[in-house]
């Protein structure tokens, strides 16, 4: 089977899980009621919702532009346009292609030889260190509360636990156990493993990995790079919130179920499939029922309003950064051969 063939495969599998995971979201929905809630909606915080998700995309490109300080190659420094269509551009590929996103934003900026591509991406590994620790801190206040913990705990993490078969405690170990081994073997053969083509491949990519992880240590901005971090959960609760305020069915809701809702939401966009498809709408809607009582409608109106907007917004910013990265890109081409 060719390399091609494997990819084509490969995502029509994604594309069927999409449709497997839509299809139990909204089997046995009553459309005429889902129609007549997306009606009555206030499309204002809608909008609202999209102008906050483009600010989001605008601080992740700053904050992301921090990190890379340490890694940048030649006198050029990186600006603003470039991380930020970088990241633009980097949801839109993962509308189309899941987790190829990172990849995507990481080459488009090693193209304008301020970075290498591995340094760039040690940057990616350890922003996204940060944003599971963020996620992590959000979920403790729900813990106090009972029934968001009792949702957590028995429909989420303890179940996620038995899957494994040997305990959360055991996987961390063999984890870390097989990471100690690996490290400890490339160190002992290094340059054995350096004189094939590959090998040494292998090492350059990891060593510019490193670089970018020991980067985060080494910026001269903390302060901004922690202020931006914060500023983009903020940004993600309030989505939440307006999402909520845009619904008049969930009136009744306050600022704790909005968080509660965003950190749902997020295990949504972690199921590899395209822009979260199904899984997002099965997640969320699964949730609001047991939770709040809703009708599997209602429940579906909520998903589809907050991840559709988020959609919509990745769609506008992301072409539109394409279409600025192409005639960027045929600027420095043009600078290169003068």
């Amino acid at each position: 089977m060719n390399a091609r063939l494997k990819k084509i495969l490969k995502y029509a599998l994604l594309l069927a899980l999409v449709a497997v995971l839509l299809f139990f979201a909204f089997r046995g929905v009553n459309w005429k009621d889902f129609v007549d809630g997306l009606k009555s909606c206030r499309w204002e915080w809608i909008i609202g919702t999209i102008a906050v998700m483009w600010i989001i995309t605008w601080l992740r490109g700053n904050r992301w532009r921090i990190q890379l300080e340490p890694v940048q190659t030649g006198d050029r420094k990186i600006t603003r346009r470039e991380t930020y269509d970088a990241y633009a551009i980097c949801y839109l590929s993962n509308i189309v292609f899941p987790r190829s996103g990172e990849v995507v934003r990481c080459g488009l900026l090693a193209e304008t030889k301020k970075t290498t591509f591995e340094g760039a991406l040690g940057t990616v590994v350890i922003e996204r260190t940060w944003d599971l620790l963020c996620m992590v801190l959000a979920v403790v206040p729900l813990l106090f509360f009972g029934r968001f913990r009792d949702f957590l705990v028995e429909k989420m993490f303890r179940p996620a636990a038995g899957s494994m078969g040997i305990g959360w405690f055991w996987i961390v170990v063999i984890f870390v156990a097989v990471l100690v081994a690996a490290i400890f073997l490339v160190r002992a053969y290094r340059e054995r493993i350096a004189r094939s083509k590959a090998g040494a491949a292998f090492l350059k990519f990891f060593k510019g990995l490193g670089s970018g992880i020991a980067a985060a240590f080494k910026m001269d901005h903390k302060f901004a790079f922690f202020a931006y971090t914060l500023l983009i959960w903020v940004g993600y609760w309030l989505t939440s919130l307006m999402t909520i305020r845009a619904f008049p069915s969930a009136d009744s809701l306050t600022g704790l179920d909005a968080l509660f809702l965003m950190v749902v939401g997020a295990l949504g966009w972690v199921v590899p499939v395209q822009g979260g498809f199904g899984a997002y709408h099965f997640i969320v809607s699964m949730t609001l029922v047991p939770i709040y009582g809703f009708e599997k409608s209602t429940g579906l109106i909520f998903a589809t309003l907050s991840h559709e907007s988020q959609i919509v917004q990745m769609l506008l910013c992301g072409l539109i950064s394409l279409v600025s990265w192409y005639f960027y890109r045929r600027k420095l081409k043009q600078n290169a051969l003068q």
